[in-house]
């Protein structure tokens, strides 16, 4: 199902010309593709929780301190910038463009223009109620009915990230002792923002730019990989003992989504990357949970399983589909890797396998009445949620294809 048998091989997926490399009786850590560039933080984390690598061996500079560094200096650059800047140009209080670089230069380009954009709208509103509402009445009244009204419109807009910013905002117009009318305080603040806010922007794309959509992809491949990881943990159980990892893959599966969903949110901000990216890492989001759903239900269908003899009867189809389901998780992330998803995948053919599932079914069929109701039911959920896996895998692939417009092979 996940691809019609062409040879194929993208760079970073596994080699699946042996099939039999995935034992489900045999607990084994899925081998962690192989990348032509140097292993970003997340592979690194992913090969410490396999045990691909000896734990405690990390780099002095690894990457995720790389990363830190780097936006820590980008972080200094834009600050000083916005200070020199703001003397050049008589702003008493420049300082306020250096905090606001500093709090809107995200990790990616993505979450600063998420920030900056949240930044300037909270300003904006907060510089008008706090100019307006300290035209009448006197403190702390009239400071009291601003903040809630710049922060209801904030809420009432969906602005929900720029209530707190506009309130700032109001106390520093309404509170700072300044000479000058407030007006002057208003534009003072807007334009000391905004000056933040370009330097931040201008820092976070030109210097060492750190895109948020190549960030998902490495976390969608790393994602997928653990995945598969998962699913061996769950079918080691079925018709065995449980593996002892599986609460922890389940977990780690489960973090990796979550922080994958927040990264599509920023990687949404950023420019184009090429076509159809967008629609492309939103497929691959929307499989992945989809994928952890099933995976989920796959973990409940083979509990209290020891020996099943009715499954032991679906042999060797049903073994053959969960080893190629298994390949196939780290097919998909060596596609998402290279970013090339229209070669099938040589030696996998999910759709053969899962012919010759039903037609062993169909052939055993006739033995039901001899086993328990209970094997019955859990083989038959088993192959469901394989057969529900299989085709999200195959449609993770071609689906995606389809969205960044690549020619169908």
């Amino acid at each position: 199902m996940l691809g019609d048998g062409k040879q194929a091989n993208p760079a970073g997926a596994a080699d699946e010309t042996d099939p039999s490399i995935l034992d489900l009786k045999t607990p084994k850590r899925i081998a962690l593709m192989q990348l032509k560039t140097n292993k970003t933080w997340s592979q690194q984390q992913l090969a410490i929780k396999l045990r691909l690598h000896p734990e405690g061996k990390h780099l002095l500079l690894s990457w995720e301190r790389q990363r830190l560094l780097i936006h820590a200096a980008k972080t200094a650059m834009a600050a000083t910038l916005c200070w020199w800047l703001a003397q050049r140009f008589g702003w008493r209080d420049g300082y306020w463009g250096s905090i606001s670089a500093i709090i809107v230069l995200q990790s990616n380009v993505g979450s600063t223009v998420t920030a900056s954009r949240d930044r300037v709208l909270g300003t904006l509103i907060g510089a008008a109620f706090g100019f307006s509402f300290s035209l009448f009445g006197v403190l702390p009244w009239n400071y009291i009915l601003a903040v809630l009204a710049a922060m209801i419109v904030c809420s009432l807009l969906g602005l929900h990230n720029s209530s707190r910013l506009a309130g700032v905002t109001v106390t520093i117009v309404m509170l700072v002792q300044k000479t000058g009318p407030r007006w002057s305080a208003a534009l003072d603040r807007v334009g000391e923002v905004m000056l933040g806010i370009v330097m931040a922007l201008v820092v976070s794309s030109l210097v060492f730019p750190d895109r948020a959509r190549l960030r998902l992809r490495d976390g969608l491949a790393q994602e997928f990989l653990v995945l598969g990881s998962y699913c061996e943990a769950i079918l080691q159980g079925f018709r065995g003992s449980p593996a002892e990892n599986l609460p922890a893959l389940r977990e780690d599966a489960l973090a990796m989504l979550r922080g994958n969903n927040q990264l599509l949110g920023a990687a949404r901000n950023e420019p184009s990357g090429g076509p159809g990216w967008r629609e492309g890492l939103d497929m691959l989001s929307q499989s992945g949970r989809t994928i952890f759903d099933v995976l989920v239900a796959l973990e409940l269908s083979v509990k209290d399983s020891h020996d099943d003899a009715y499954a032991q009867q679906l042999e060797p189809a049903l073994g053959k589909l969960a080893v190629d389901i298994l390949n196939g998780f780290q097919y998909v992330a060596g596609c998402i890797h290279a970013w090339r998803f229209q070669d099938a995948p040589a030696h996998i053919d999910l759709e053969e396998d899962i012919e010759q599932l039903e037609t062993r079914m169909n052939q055993v069929r006739h033995t039901g009445m001899e086993y328990p109701q209970a094997e019955i039911l859990r083989a038959y959920a088993v192959q469901l949620h394989l057969k529900q896996i299989a085709r999200l895998l195959r449609a993770s692939r071609t689906e995606t294809s389809r969205a960044i417009g690549e020619a169908q092979k």
